[in-house]
């Protein structure tokens, strides 16, 4: 069974738990090495059997979990060499076990067929990614201020949606507590999408052949569960897809496993080019 699990999303940080039954993907590490094991073990997975651990950049909220992680575990990080250039200062610089894509590439880990494509955020080299394991996808986009062409292309041919819906516009332009130079930033080009963004992202890929979305990446003090599904929801109604399930990931609790698809009960054949990454220390 092709999986996707969230172990946590929000600003205070991020991870996500990809599965088949050969293969298990860590996106991110964005929560303590503790949570990150504890979650795991809620999803009957140990650390030992992750296959892999992608980066889609290296803000702290989605890396303050590698240091302490990847030195108990040999688990093989993906990401791109700006990002693993980026994370060295976080207590990865002895770490040996990488694997250096170029942002656009397309490689395998076990069964699963991984799609990176850059999204506009305010990071070295941030990345998407699309999974695709059988016939199904699995597109995942968190901290973008825009959609790129791109970036719609490459979600078309996903069943299910995971997007941040970072911020309501009115509790952001009101927070007394963000200045206004970093409400700025957080609502540029290269900064998050907010609710009512995400939705017109979402639209972007209708009819197609989306059936399932996931909203996270919800900030703590400018948005709510209920303020992302609701802008959410009525777009898709008004757009024909009232059948749309729409999921709201939380910051201190795992989601439920959402099925994507079934995969191949057989033996898989890797087709990455081993060209295409580097496996030594940086």
């Amino acid at each position: 069974m092709f999986s996707l699990t969230m172990l946590g999303s929000g600003s205070a940080g991020n991870s996500a738990l990809v599965s088949t039954r050969h293969c298990h993907i860590l996106i991110d590490g964005g929560l303590s090495a503790r949570q990150i094991v504890v979650r795991l073990e809620q999803c009957g997975v140990v650390p030992e059997q992750l296959d892999g651990l992608l980066l889609t950049h290296e803000h702290g909220d989605h890396v303050c979990g590698l240091e302490v992680l990847c030195r108990k575990f040999a688990i093989p990080i993906y990401c791109n060499s700006q990002t693993a250039e980026a994370i060295r200062c976080f207590g990865l610089g002895e770490h040996k076990n990488w694997r250096i894509f170029r942002t656009g590439g397309e490689f395998t880990i076990c069964d699963i067929l991984v799609q990176s494509f850059p999204v506009p955020h305010d990071a070295v080299e941030p990345v998407g990614y699309a999974f695709h394991a059988g016939n199904r996808g699995l597109g995942f986009i968190t901290d973008l201020g825009y959609p790129t062409k791109m970036l719609i292309e490459r979600l078309r041919e996903v069943q299910t949606l995971v997007i941040e819906t970072n911020h309501d516009e009115k509790l952001l332009q009101s927070d007394p507590h963000r200045p206004w130079p970093v409400k700025q930033r957080i609502m540029s080009r290269h900064g998050h999408l907010s609710n009512a963004a995400a939705a017109s992202v979402i639209e972007q890929l209708l009819p197609g052949k989306i059936e399932r979305v996931v909203l996270g990446h919800l900030s703590r003090d400018c948005n709510t569960p209920e303020l992302a599904t609701s802008a959410v929801r009525p777009q898709m109604e008004r757009a024909g897809r009232a059948d749309l399930e729409i999921f709201c990931a939380l910051q201190n609790a795992i989601s439920p496993r959402f099925h994507i698809g079934e995969t191949s009960r057989g033996d898989f054949q890797p087709t990455f080019e081993s060209a295409l990454f580097c496996s030594g220390g940086l």
